[in-house]
């Protein structure tokens, strides 16, 4: 029965999206996962994509998949670079993941106009500026 399922919450996970080069104008942001956990994450996959309004057009980009088999504790991981246009629209992070012999899963979404200079913060365990969810 579903009451007798455990449902387990992700924490200390989040996501990072960092330019390249701290300007006005970045050709190229870096998106991250970090594991602020002290136990590995398995069987991470990452489904990302973007979508909403840009100049006045729905716009959606593809879907891209990616896998990586273990993420230790206290780490990060870079799964995608994103040109700067798709930073104008939302940008959405699908995480599942095993831990322990159980699934998790969470969603992570960049919306729309969050990406940019004046969010910029510090990111844990990179050392660098900018955006992040968790």
């Amino acid at each position: 029965m579903k009451k007798d399922i455990p449902l387990r919450k992700v924490h200390d996970i989040i996501f990072a999206v960092i330019p390249r080069k701290i300007k006005e104008e970045n050709s190229f942001w870096d998106v991250y996962l970090i594991n602020l956990q002290d136990e590995p994450i398995n069987n991470a996959i990452v489904s990302s994509k973007g979508f909403g309004l840009l100049d006045g057009k729905e716009v959606e980009t593809s879907t891209l998949r990616h896998f990586f088999e273990h993420i230790s504790p206290v780490s990060y991981q870079l799964i995608e670079p994103i040109q700067a246009e798709v930073t104008n629209i939302h940008n959405q992070y699908w995480l599942s993941f095993t831990q322990e012999n159980y699934l998790y899963d969470k969603k992570y979404t960049f919306v729309q106009g969050s990406i940019e200079g004046a969010n910029l913060t510090d990111i844990p365990l990179i050392g660098k500026k900018g955006v992040m969810i968790g």
